[in-house]
This record gives structure tokens, C-alpha cells and sequence, in this order.
């Protein structure tokens, strides 16, 4: 198995602002990034609306509306406060996102040796 025997099931695409910290004017990220089933390869995500706690990075706990799960190849683009916007699936081009979010926290679920599917759950506000 590998990370790419979950691809099938990401079928939402989202827009990640990676948080790159504080400037002079608040918050600086890098410019979005489409993840999307239909990019080549695909990259999307599956978006879980499910209300529920967790803890943010200082233990905190925090009220998670979205759990976004993709591979955990885009692991890298998903650190705390990144800013999300879960892409209306109707039109990725359309400007109206359907929400947006910062991440909460993210879990790289990495197998190692086991040879399970690999994939990143992240938490959005």
C-alpha cells in the first residue's frame, strides 16, 4: 500500500495559504495552492463537515468544524493558521468559496514499515 491507494476517495478541492507568520501588517502567507482531484496527478482532499473537539498546538481545546484528509504528500503545506478555503464543488474557478478556515492542528499519519495508507488529517476552524 502507499499514500496513493486513498486518491479515490479525495474527491473535494481546497485552496491552502500556507501560514508563513507574522509582518508588520498581521498574518503573511504564501500564495494559494489548488489541491483538486482534477489536477494532474490529483491531489484533492476529502472535506468531513463533523463538528468536534481537539487540542491546538499550545493544548488548548478548540471547536474543529471541518476535517480535511489528503495525502500525505501536501503534508507540507498544512502548518498551524494556514488558511484554507474549501472550494465550492460545483466550479473550482468559481470565486465564492463555500468556507474558509485556518488549521487548527495536523496529524501526518506516516506507516512506516507497516505498509498502510498514508495520509495527513487536518483540523479546521
Amino acid at each position: 500500500m502507499s499514500a496513493h491507494d486513498l486518491d479515490e476517495f479525495f474527491v473535494h478541492s481546497v485552496r491552502v495559504e500556507k501560514y508563513l507568520g507574522e509582518g508588520s501588517n498581521g498574518s503573511v502567507y504564501a500564495p494559494a495552492v489548488l489541491l483538486s482531484p482534477t489536477n494532474t496527478p490529483p491531489n484533492g482532499v476529502f472535506a468531513d463537515d463533523a463538528r468536534k473537539l481537539v487540542r491546538n498546538g499550545k493544548g488548548d481545546q478548540v471547536v474543529s468544524e471541518t476535517t480535511l484528509y489528503t495525502s500525505i504528500d501536501n503534508a507540507a503545506l498544512f502548518v498551524e493558521k494556514s488558511r484554507v478555503t474549501v472550494v465550492n464543488d460545483a466550479d473550482e474557478d468559481d470565486i465564492t468559496p463555500s468556507r474558509a478556515a485556518l488549521v487548527i492542528k495536523v496529524n501526518a499519519n506516516d506507516s512506516g514499515d507497516l505498509d498502510l495508507p498514508d495520509h495527513v488529517a487536518v483540523s479546521l476552524t
